[in-house]
C-alpha cells in the first residue's frame, strides 16, 4: 500500500505536502516485522519466541527452528496479509515451506526474507485500533476481534471480542500504548495480537499495521469516531 510507503511519506515531506498518516521514521520502524517486534521486546510488550531479524539462508533457518521447537510459522519480513506465510509442524517439511514462502514474498513484496516464531494451533486474533497526533499522546478505540479467517485473510470482525477478560483487555491497551509511544506514533493504526486460548491470560505482538484499515468501520459503528 502506498498508504505504508515511507519513501511517500520523505517525497511529501520534502515537497512540504502533509501526508495524513505517519512519519518515514515510524512506517519504517513497522513496515520491518522483525524490527517491528524488537521495538515490540524493547517497551515490555510481550512477543511470541522467534528470529529477531530477516534470514534468506536455509541453513539458518533451519537452526533457528530447531531452537525455537516445532511446529514454527514462516513470514515474510516485509509482508502481510497472509501472503509469505507457511506452517511447519516437522523439520522435514521446513525446506519445501521456506521455499514455498520466500517465492510468494518475492513476487508480493520484492524482498524474500522470512522470519520465524512459534506456531500457536488455537489462538485468538485481536486487533488494537489506536490513533495518535505526533505529540506523545496516545488513545485506544477498543480491540476488535479478527478470529474468523481463511488462508490468513480477515473473514468477519467484531467488538468487543467476546473471548477477552477485562483484565487481559487493559493489558494489551497498555501494550498497544507503549508500542506507538516509542514511536511518537501520528495518525491511525492497528497494533494486532495473539491470544492463545487456552485460557492463560497470556497474548503476543505480532506486528502494526501503519494505516487505518478496511475494519475500521467496525470500530467506527460502535464509538462514532
Amino acid at each position: 500500500f502506498l498508504a505504508e510507503n515511507a519513501e511517500l511519506a520523505r517525497a511529501c515531506k520534502e515537497a512540504g505536502i502533509t501526508f495524513v498518516g505517519p512519519g518515514p521514521k515510524q512506517l519504517e520502524a513497522f513496515g520491518d516485522k522483525t524490527a517491528a517486534k524488537r521495538l515490540a521486546k524493547e517497551n515490555d510488550v510481550p512477543t511470541l519466541p522467534g528470529t529477531e531479524h530477516g534470514l534468506t539462508d536455509p541453513g539458518e533457518i533451519k537452526a533457528a527452528a530447531k531452537k525455537i521447537g516445532y511446529p514454527v510459522i514462516i513470514k515474510a519480513s516485509f509482508g502481510g496479509g497472509g501472503r509469505g506465510m507457511r506452517v511447519v509442524k516437522t523439520p522435514d517439511e521446513l525446506i519445501p515451506r521456506l521455499e514455498e514462502a520466500q517465492r510468494e514474498a518475492g513476487a508480493a513484496f520484492g524482498r524474500s526474507e522470512v522470519f520465524l516464531e512459534r506456531y500457536i494451533a488455537r489462538a485468538k486474533h485481536i486487533e488494537v485500533q489506536i490513533l495518535g497526533d505526533g505529540r506523545g499522546n496516545i488513545v485506544h478505540l477498543w480491540e476488535r476481534d479478527c478470529s474468523v479467517q481463511r488462508r490468513h485473510q480477515k473473514v468477519a470482525e467484531e467488538t468487543p471480542s467476546p473471548g477477552v477478560t477485562p483484565a487481559l483487555r487493559e493489558r494489551m491497551f497498555a501494550a498497544a500504548r507503549r508500542a506507538a509511544l516509542a514511536v511518537n506514533y501520528r495518525g491511525a493504526g492497528t497494533v494486532e495480537c495473539l491470544v492463545p486460548a487456552d485460557g492463560s491470560g497470556e497474548f503476543f505482538f505480532l506486528e502494526m499495521n501503519t494505516r487505518l484499515q478496511v475494519e475500521h468501520p467496525v470500530t467506527e459503528l460502535v464509538t462514532g469516531i
